[in-house]
C-alpha cells in the first residue's frame, strides 16, 4: 500500500477565489486586499487541480461574501459536507468579520490587531485540531502566532513573508482574545528577551510578523532576490529583528524565494474585459483596438499608433517609486510630443493628487488619463498599452510586470527584487524590458527612452519581439511552476509524498 499523501492547511486572511470543485461555496469567497489574495488562490487551485490533500483556512467575511446574514453559505457549507466526506474550506467564525467591506482596516491599527487575533483563535481552537495537517502553511502577521503553536504540536510550518510589514500584540491582548498563549509562549519574538511568563505577559510585546519567521521550519519570500536583498542588509526600512531572523533562516538552508506567478484569468485570448480578446498571432490588431476603446473610454485623443504607457498598482510613494513618474511626466510627454505619447493611471493611492496636479497645470488630460483602480478597466489598460510602469523603491515580488508581458505589454523595471527576478533588459532579441538600475527619475527617464527607441522600429521588427515576450511569458509565469517549488518546500518539510501517486 502506497503512503498516503501528506493533508496541507493553508491558513490566510486574503482569497480571491477556490477552485470550482473544493465545494458549493467556494465561488462565492474572495477578499482581496492585495497580491497575497491572488498568489493563495493560484497556489490552492493549482494544489488542488494536481490532486493534493489541500485545505484553506480564512476568515467568514459574510458581507465581503455576499451573504449578510450568513443562511445562504450554512446551508451550501451543509449540502457541501453531504457530498464530500469531509470540506476542504474552512471558516473561521467571529462577528469582527461579518460585516467587514475590507479585510483591513486602513484607519484602525487595533481594528487589525483585533481581527488578526479572532483569526488565529479560530485556527488554534479549532480548525486546526479539525483538520490534523501534516503541514501548515502560513501567511504573513495575521497567522504570525500559528508557527509557534505548530512547532509546540510537532507539525511542520511554512511561513511566507509577503510583506514586510507587522504589528505587535502583548501576551495579555492574546490571552483576552481566547488563545492559550502559555502552551508556546516561549516560541514568540519579544521586543526584549522575557525573564519568565508573568514579567512579559503584561508589557513584552510579541512581534507578529518576526514570530511567524522565528518559530516557523520554513520561510519563503515571495521573490529569491528580494530575500538576498533584506538578508544582506541593502533594505534600511526593514526592522532589524526581521531582517536578523531572516538571515537567520537562509544561512541555515531553511529559507528560500519562491516567485508569485499572475492569476490566470490574465489571458489577453480569453479576458473578457478586454474590447477585443487577442493571442500571439493577432495582437498588434488586438492591441490597437483595446487601445483606441481605452482612450474613448478615459476621453484621450484616439490614435492606435499613439504608444501608451500603463501605470498598474497602487500610487504609493514609499515603494512604487510613482514620485518618478510625476517628476518626468510633462518632460516624457512633451519630449515624445510628435509620436503622441500617452499615459494612463489607473489606480488608488495617496500620490493620486500629484497626478491630478500636474495634469491640470500642463493642460495634459487630452495624454495624460488619471483615474480610480476598477478591475475591468485595469484589465483593459493592459491590453491596450505597449509599456507598463513598474520604478519600484523596492519589490518583494510584482504582478504586474509579469502580466504585462503576457498581454504584450513590456515592462519599465527598477533593478529590484521580483522585478530583477522577472524582468530583464530587452537587447539583440533577448530580454522582456527595459530595466534602470539607479532608483531616480534620471534613471526612469532613460528607461522610457529605450521603451520609445524600441517603439520606434519597423512594427514587423517590434511585432516580432512582443510575439517573443508572450510565448515566453506564458511558458515561465504559471501556477504549475509555482506550484511545483511549494510541494517540494511540502516533502522536504514531512519527508512524505504531498501529491497521490498516480499510475501511468
Amino acid at each position: 500500500m502506497s503512503e498516503k499523501s501528506a493533508r496541507i492547511l493553508i491558513c490566510t486572511p486574503e482569497i480571491t477565489y477556490l477552485p470550482d470543485g473544493m465545494g458549493n461555496i467556494s465561488n462565492k469567497l474572495k477578499a482581496k486586499a492585495g497580491g497575497m489574495a491572488d498568489v493563495t488562490a493560484a497556489l490552492v487551485g493549482a494544489l488542488f487541480e494536481q490532486g493534493a490533500d489541500v485545505h484553506v483556512a480564512l476568515p467568514h467575511y459574510r458581507r465581503m461574501f455576499g451573504v449578510e446574514i450568513g443562511n445562504l453559505i450554512d446551508k451550501e457549507l451543509a449540502r457541501y459536507r453531504e457530498i464530500l466526506s469531509e470540506d476542504r474550506i474552512h471558516l473561521a467564525e467571529d462577528r469582527a468579520f461579518y460585516y467587514r467591506d475590507t479585510v483591513y482596516s486602513y484607519s484602525n491599527s487595533g481594528a487589525n490587531d483585533k481581527l488578526a487575533l479572532a483569526f488565529q483563535r479560530e485556527l488554534i481552537n479549532n480548525i486546526i485540531p479539525r483538520v490534523k495537517p501534516d503541514v501548515i502553511h502560513a501567511n504573513d502577521w495575521m497567522t504570525g502566532l500559528i508557527p509557534a503553536y505548530a512547532r509546540r504540536l510537532g507539525i511542520p510550518s511554512l511561513f511566507t513573508v509577503h510583506n514586510i510589514h507587522t504589528h505587535k500584540v502583548s501576551l495579555a491582548d492574546i490571552e483576552d482574545a481566547g488563545i492559550d498563549a502559555a502552551m508556546f509562549w516561549n516560541l514568540l519574538y519579544f521586543d526584549r528577551p522575557p525573564a519568565h511568563y508573568e514579567e512579559t505577559r503584561e508589557t513584552n510585546m510579541v512581534d507578529l510578523l518576526c514570530s511567524g519567521i522565528f518559530a516557523s521550519h520554513f520561510i519563503n519570500s515571495v521573490s529569491p532576490t528580494f530575500l538576498e536583498e533584506v538578508v544582506e542588509g541593502r533594505h534600511d526600512f526593514v526592522p532589524g529583528n526581521i531582517a536578523h531572523e531572516l538571515w537567520n533562516k537562509s544561512s541555515n538552508g531553511v529559507g528560500c524565494g519562491i516567485l508569485n506567478a499572475p492569476d490566470e484569468e490574465h489571458n489577453p485570448s480569453t479576458d473578457d474585459s478586454l474590447h477585443t480578446t487577442y493571442n500571439t498571432t493577432t495582437v498588434v490588431e488586438g492591441k490597437r483596438e483595446n487601445k483606441v476603446a481605452l482612450q474613448r473610454e478615459l476621453k484621450l485623443t484616439e490614435d492606435p499608433d499613439a504608444p501608451l504607457f500603463f501605470w498598474p498598482s497602487r500610487l504609493d510613494p514609499v515603494q512604487k517609486g510613482c514620485q518618478l513618474v510625476t517628476d518626468i511626466l510633462f518632460h516624457m510627454v512633451s519630449k515624445y510630443a510628435d509620436s503622441g505619447l500617452q499615459v494612463a493611471v489607473i489606480a488608488n493611492g495617496p500620490h493620486q493628487e500629484h497626478f491630478h496636479n500636474v495634469v491640470h497645470h500642463h493642460d495634459l488630460a487630452s495624454r495624460v488619463a488619471v483615474v480610480d483602480f476598477d478591475e475591468r478597466l485595469s484589465h483593459l489598460g493592459y491590453g491596450a498599452a505597449d509599456f507598463v510602469l513598474m520604478p519600484s523603491l523596492f519589490e518583494p515580488c510584482g504582478l504586474p510586470q509579469m502580466i504585462g508581458c503576457l498581454y504584450g505589454s513590456l515592462p519599465i523595471a527598477h533593478d529590484t527584487g521580483g522585478l530583477h527576478d522577472t524582468v530583464q533588459h530587452l537587447h539583440a532579441n533577448q530580454g522582456n524590458g527595459f530595466v534602470f538600475e539607479d532608483f531616480g527619475s534620471d534613471g526612469l527617464m532613460w528607461a522610457v527612452d529605450q521603451a520609445m527607441a524600441f517603439y520606434s522600429q519597423t512594427p514587423k521588427k517590434r511585432e516580432r519581439e512582443v510575439q517573443r515576450i508572450m510565448k515566453e511569458a506564458q511558458a515561465r509565469f504559471t501556477h504549475a511552476e509555482c506550484a511545483k517549488k511549494y510541494v517540494e518546500l511540502y516533502q522536504k518539510m514531512t519527508e512524505r509524498p504531498v501529491l497521490p501517486n498516480v499510475a501511468t
